[in-house]
């Protein structure tokens, strides 16, 4: 094939490609671009996920009228001119991508006033061409409006998901943006329904009771650290509150958004020790460097940053943490185990009231490697894992796992029967969703509903729980909904909605890794275990069961050889 030169319009849409990876870019960049110009309100409304309509409007300083069309032009900037300022980068956005890139897959309207203009102007495109342009009368700051985003772009168009999805990503982003900024005053409008407002007091901790609820901001705990060049500051929970996922560990580097490994491992090896396999803590942490200390153009969203001296910041962050967590009381308490058989109230295996008890041995053969044959009971060891024999050598069965498939395979049987157990609840349970979760719950109503959880509205963004699953009756309802957010919210398309639904809820009220069990209640789980059509793996994919055949046993022995 012959070399050629791609033709303008096409060369601005791969550019786009690059940026505007849904529309949550976009208001992304549009936030950026407001908070360089110093704007210190912002309102973001948002129509059919972003893809019909996209509106941000500042009080900022503003585009001069000379240069409206200029900002639409690829690599034009009024943030950086030389390779100084390349290397002391201290806005926000600088790659002169956004703007020309928003254009190329959509129609756009800006409306802009410069405080030194007397007058304002109006521009009008349709992928990049101008149709009209005029000077109109507005306050100063300027309002974007992008509509039919990837009209023109049907290659990115298609790989869009829902609605609710599409919302809970900019509810995300926004969020974001606000913890950065606690002195703007942001306001978030989804499809006509109020997600974000906050009042720009520069409280962080009143934002972040906005985003997260009153409840988990009030728990976590403030702290600021001065370290040579670099300053850490922000909130972090407690060990006692934590998350089944990432998206709750907020980074500002010189108040820019980022993802860094670096920093999300620091936070891990601060809290080791301190949190259960699979919790991660809530933290918003703001890092203040000397320009010349980050590389921030290594990503085209500027979603990563690189250091100049990774050490120094990881050791930094590391025990600034450590410091705020030694601070914190935090209540060491020994595992309680039953003297007798019966269960813990909280965490129970629940056989005997939610579950079928199957007595004596299954019989099913074991044609099949993934499944059981028949096992008698030796015993538990270390409360962690129940020993016993089969007919050709000795099984290990990890007992929080095994509980896991138990509870993920009865969980399944009932939705698909429509049958899931359901507990009113006595008093109805009151709950503040963030903006994400809120949408995320716009979106898997229904499907909630079938799982057994009813739910009435009660203003913006607050729930009255009235019924849940049988299953999970016992449990940190607050704990349970939050896991199963996550769990709904993330990129996984080849998981069906209801696995994800009952992977998370099997792992709640599950027999938790130190619960002494007796022996009948070991037999009755291996009995619940045998039944299942996978019984060697959980619902997450780790292991339930080590064997070792006798064959084994004998050659360790010297038996054979």
């Amino acid at each position: 094939m012959s070399i050629k030169i791609l033709a303008p319009n096409m060369a601005s849409k791969i550019a786009a490609g690059e940026v505007i990876e849904r529309p949550a870019s976009v208001v992304k960049e549009l936030i950026e671009n407001s908070l360089d110009a110093a704007a210190s309100q912002i309102s973001i409304e948002i129509q059919g996920g972003g893809v019909r309509s996209i509106k941000v409007v500042d009080n900022g300083s503003g585009i001069p009228s000379t240069e409206v069309e200029l900002a639409f032009c690829r690599y034009a900037t009024s943030k950086i001119a030389n390779l100084v300022d390349l290397e002391k980068i201290t806005s926000l956005g600088f790659r002169g991508e956004a703007l020309p890139s928003i254009a190329a897959v959509a129609e756009i309207e800006l409306s802009t006033k410069n405080s030194l203009n007397n007058v304002g102007s109006y521009l009008h495109l349709l992928e990049n061409e101008e149709l009209r342009r005029e000077d109109i009368s507005r306050p100063s700051g300027t309002t974007v409006i992008v509509r039919r985003l990837f009209r023109y772009f049907p290659a990115r168009l298609k790989f869009l998901k829902s609605i609710n999805t599409e919302n809970s990503h900019i509810a995300h982003i926004v969020g974001q943006y606000a913890m950065a900024f606690p002195e703007v005053k942001f306001s978030l409008l989804l499809d006509n329904h109020q997600s974000i407002q906050t009042i720009g007091d520069g409280d962080l901790r009143g934002v972040v009771s906005q985003i997260y609820g009153f409840k988990m901001a009030q728990e976590m705990k403030a702290f600021s650290k001065d370290n040579l060049d670099i300053r850490i500051e922000g909130l972090l929970s407690p060990p006692s509150l934590t998350r089944s996922d990432y998206n709750y560990l907020s980074f500002f580097i010189n108040r820019r958004w980022v993802r860094s490994p670096l920093l999300v491992k620091a936070v891990e090896q601060a809290y080791h020790g301190l949190l259960m396999g699979g919790r991660h803590p809530l933290v918003v942490m703001k890092l203040s460097l000397l320009p010349d200390g980050i590389d921030v153009n290594v990503h085209p969203t500027k979603a990563q940053v690189k250091f100049h001296d990774e050490r120094t910041v990881f050791i930094s962050v590391k025990k600034a943490v450590e410091e705020v967590l030694r601070s914190i009381s935090i209540a060491r308490t020994n595992i309680q185990f039953p003297s007798d058989s019966s269960w813990s109230q909280q965490r129970s295996l629940s056989i005997r009231e939610s579950e079928p008890v199957l007595n004596g041995f299954s019989s099913i053969n074991n044609t099949s490697p993934a499944t059981l044959p028949a096992l008698r009971v030796l015993g538990q060891l270390a409360n962690m894992y129940v020993i016993a024999e089969g007919p050709d050598g000795l099984y290990i069965i990890d007992q929080h796992a095994a509980h896991e498939r138990v509870r993920f395979d009865r969980i399944l049987e009932q939705w698909a029967k429509q049958k899931v157990e359901v507990q009113g609840l006595l008093q109805p349970f009151t709950i503040e969703l963030s903006p994400k979760e809120d949408e995320i719950w716009r979106g898997n109503e229904e499907n909630l509903l079938r799982f057994g959880f009813h739910v009435e509205s009660f203003g913006d963004r607050n729930y009255i729980l009235r019924a849940m699953p049988v299953l999970i009756a016992n449990e940190n309802i607050r704990e349970v909904l939050t896991d199963l957010f996550d769990a709904l919210s993330r990129r996984d398309d080849s998981v069906p909605w209801e696995e994800k639904i009952a992977k998370s809820l099997s792992c709640h009220g599950a027999i938790v890794a130190g619960q002494q069990l007796s022996n009948e209640e070991m037999r009755e789980l291996i009995s619940q275990l045998e039944q299942s059509k996978q019984p060697r793996s959980c619902p997450h994919g780790r292991p339930t069961v080590i064997h070792m055949s006798l064959l084994q046993f004998e050659k360790e022995f010297g038996r054979k050889v």
